[in-house]
């Protein structure tokens, strides 16, 4: 009822009330282990009767409720002495030894120090107060002072402090946006996420100007932005209602620039804007969000999308806008009850097979877990990456997920975790292995057997008699790596595509996709494959990592299973373990912003590769081999670890035996090779760089990706780390990443914080 600058003010509830609502959360935060508390100024009756005795200078309070019933053992300090709540009913010093009397430790700008010292010594000298209840005080704050460094104190260096101690704040209110939005209502998949192709305007009530939403509204969809304030009339909003019936696909409605109490009157919502929210909302297919106060929710139901917001600044806006486009997941929930359809706890949040939970919770100590976060920034400042995605999970759920920095060094568009990256070599394990273990597991394929015996445009070459054995070992004798593309490109014009293979457009002769407005001939594709036949062969047994070895299994998965590759592991992993966002070619399926760019690659397509298979050959073959190509966000890449970890079961699908994966991930030769997966180097204890990490059990298995990106599982510890980058994404010495030794390094402190 009054501000304590000002007045005391009165809380008349009963302490039946006050237990049941306003002394909750205290109970709960004290239980946890909270340090301290500064004590307002106000009167409650219910805990101190005594008239005009605020609760900062109240032993009631101090000592009676908030140490002997609540438990609290540490600091409390009182709110500043000079307000008039409390500084016109006590004069000078007189203030001080009230608080102290009550119980505090601490306090905050006594107005009269030296008369506040001089009664302090009077109450001490009358035995009112004791030198021991001093002392302990003292104590109690010196301990506090050496729990926080104190003890070696180091002067504060001014220099760019301000920038300094807000330097995360805009990290930080991101990080809050992505956790609070609140999909409250989806009633059609079609509009929501917002797709691309289809006819848009947004509606920015309470606005007279663009804001951060509707810039991206206008510049990822081309919408059309419409204004309405609160000033406008009804009559405006007849006629504005009547302009948008009819003419849109889908109309986005923003609700901003609202009181966050209610007032006089519906939170200053004027009554013209509400009757043209609702009207559209009936008329036509809107998507509604709500920046700022929930409560207002309650008017806007009929409309086909609704998403709460809570905060109307420009970082939640873009956060919103990367919701509406699918970049993101909501997972909020409403802190309140807003109607009936709305009560406390709603929100739409999408099933996943693995939970996210506390680090604790999964026996890793979270503040050295945080440690990841100076790895990664670190990379980042030194522009080894400009942005990353790291997930850690155990046991099958979440530890960790985090992402950071943005897609490309010059961009605003920052990176999240559901930001999908070029998987590179990954591809290797995560759809041909896993492929080869699945039919190896029914019976349909043999190590032993040669590549004659599953290809028939092999016989007659020099590839027919080797074994499939050598080749997923990477000892076959096969070339590492074969630049098909150099007979197809003009070297004395830096490599430009030669006509007389691509074309600028796709037409009946060239369909293969190389890049964009690169469209490669249709019978290349058999060339490429006659350069393979063609090219010799070393002595087997000798460990050659090869890419070739893996373009081959990927033609034997499709030979033995009748389909394409990409289609047998989309079909038989992806699908059934809901891996929305794994895949080959994915600009077939999703918006260029959920995707990471690769590289500004000027040796071959002359372009910043952006949803086209980074590997050369991989594009050639038209994204998708069995080397390269598949890309994926970094939780749906951890389901299918997960699926590797458990045995070979989720979701109820059964996808290979234990015994299988135990095969398949053991070492099988004298270098760090499984079948197909890569593994810690075998003297790992005695390394220099240790590989992938000092910690990793001779059990871990997985793979690195060139474009800066692993997966590494480890089934002793029941863990699963990921990192996606795009590393060759620099502007400068694009091995930095791996100089730096990030992938270990964030590897490394995994280990050291799991207790």
């Amino acid at each position: 009822s009054v501000d304590s600058h000002l007045d005391l003010p009165l809380i008349n509830k009963t302490r039946a009330e006050l237990d049941s609502l306003e002394l909750f959360p205290f109970k709960a935060i004290i239980e946890a282990g909270i340090p301290s508390f500064m004590v307002a100024h106000l009167s409650v009756p219910a805990i101190d009767s005594a008239t005009n005795r605020p609760s900062s200078i109240s032993k009631p309070t101090i000592n009676g409720l908030l140490r002997s019933e609540l438990g609290f053992k540490g600091l409390t300090f009182t709110d500043a002495l000079e307000m008039k709540g409390i500084a016109k009913f006590y004069p000078g010093g007189e203030i001080s030894l009230q608080a102290v009397l009550a119980g505090n430790d601490l306090l905050c700008l006594p107005s009269d120090i030296p008369g506040s010292i001089a009664l302090i010594k009077k109450a001490i000298k009358k035995r009112k107060l004791k030198w021991d209840d001093i002392e302990e005080r003292v104590r109690k704050i010196l301990l506090a002072k050496y729990q926080y460094g104190l003890a070696n104190w180091t002067p504060v260096k001014e220099y760019r402090i301000t920038e300094d101690l807000n330097k995360d704040i805009d990290a930080t209110t991101r990080l809050i946006a992505e956790n609070a939005l609140t999909l409250l209502k989806n009633e059609d998949k079609s509009i929501f996420p917002l797709a691309k192709g289809k006819k848009i305007a947004y509606l920015g009530v309470g606005l007279t100007k663009d804001n951060e939403f509707a810039r991206n509204l206008r510049a990822d969809f081309d919408a059309a932005v419409y204004y309405f304030d609160y000033k406008q009339t009804q009559e405006k909003a007849e006629q504005l209602l009547a302009y948008l019936q009819g003419q849109y696909d889908v109309v986005v409605i923003g609700m901003h620039a609202y009181a966050r109490r209610p007032g006089t009157g519906n939170y200053g919502i004027s009554a013209p804007a509400e009757w043209l929210v609702q009207h559209l909302q009936n008329t036509q297919r809107t998507i509604s969000f709500i920046f700022g106060n929930p409560y207002i929710i309650k008017n806007y139901c009929n409309t086909t999308v609704l998403v709460a917001c809570y905060e109307d600044d420009a970082i939640t806006q873009a956060t919103a806008a990367d919701l509406l486009y699918g970049r993101l997941q909501a997972k909020g929930h409403l802190p309140v009850t807003v109607c009936e359809n709305y009560p406390f706890g709603a929100g739409i949040v999408t099933d996943r097979l693995m939970n996210h939970v506390q680090p604790e919770e999964l026996g890793f100590d979270r503040v050295k877990l945080m440690k990841i976060d100076s790895i990664v920034n670190d990379a980042i400042r030194q522009q080894a990456i400009p942005g990353a995605v790291v997930l850690v999970a155990k046991d099958g759920k979440v530890a960790y997920e985090k992402s950071y920095g943005y897609l490309t060094y010059d961009s605003t568009e920052a990176v999240y975790p559901e930001t999908i990256y070029d998987l590179a070599s990954v591809t290797k394990i995560m759809a041909t292995t896993v492929s080869v273990m699945k039919l190896y597991d029914e019976g349909k394929i043999d190590l032993q057997k040669t590549l004659g015996d599953y290809l028939p445009w092999v016989k007659g070459s020099n590839k027919e008699g080797l074994k499939l054995w050598d080749i997923i070992l990477h000892q076959a004798g096969l070339k590492a790596f074969i630049p098909f593309y150099r007979e197809t490109v003009d070297t004395s014009l830096g490599n430009i595509p030669l006509f007389s293979y691509y074309s600028y457009r796709s037409d009946s002769m060239h369909r293969v996709r190389v890049a964009e407005n690169i469209y490669l001939r249709n019978d290349w594709v058999d060339s490429i494959y006659v350069r393979i036949l063609n090219s010799s062969v070393g002595p087997s047994g000798k460990y050659i990592y090869s890419d070739n070895d893996f373009i081959f299994l990927g033609k034997v998965v499709e030979a033995i299973s009748g389909r394409p590759l990409e289609r047998y592991v989309k079909e038989e992993f992806y699908d059934k373990l809901n891996m929305q966002s794994t895949g080959f070619r994915p600009r077939e399926r999703f918006p260029l912003n959920y995707i990471a760019p690769t590289e500004e690659e000027l040796g071959f397509r002359q372009q910043l590769l952006h949803g086209d298979v980074h590997d050369p050959g991989a594009a050639m073959f038209g994204g998708v081999a069995g080397h390269a190509g598949l890309f994926s966000n970094a939780y749906d890449l951890g389901v299918l670890g997960e699926v590797l970890l458990s045995g070979g079961t989720m979701n109820g699908h059964q996808f290979f035996s234990k015994a299988t994966i135990d095969y398949f991930t053991a070492y099988q030769s004298d270098t760090r090779r499984g079948l197909g997966f890569d593994k810690p180097e075998r003297d790992n204890s005695t390394r220099a760089e240790p590989y992938p990490a000092l910690s990793a059990s001779p059990q871990t298995f997985g793979h690195t990706g060139f474009t800066g990106t692993c997966i590494w599982m480890d089934p002793v510890s029941h863990l699963t780390f990921i990192m996606l980058s795009n590393r060759v994404h620099s502007h400068g010495d694009a091995n930095k990443f791996l100089k730096m030794n990030v992938r270990p390094k964030v590897l490394e402190t995994i280990y050291q914080a799991l207790k």
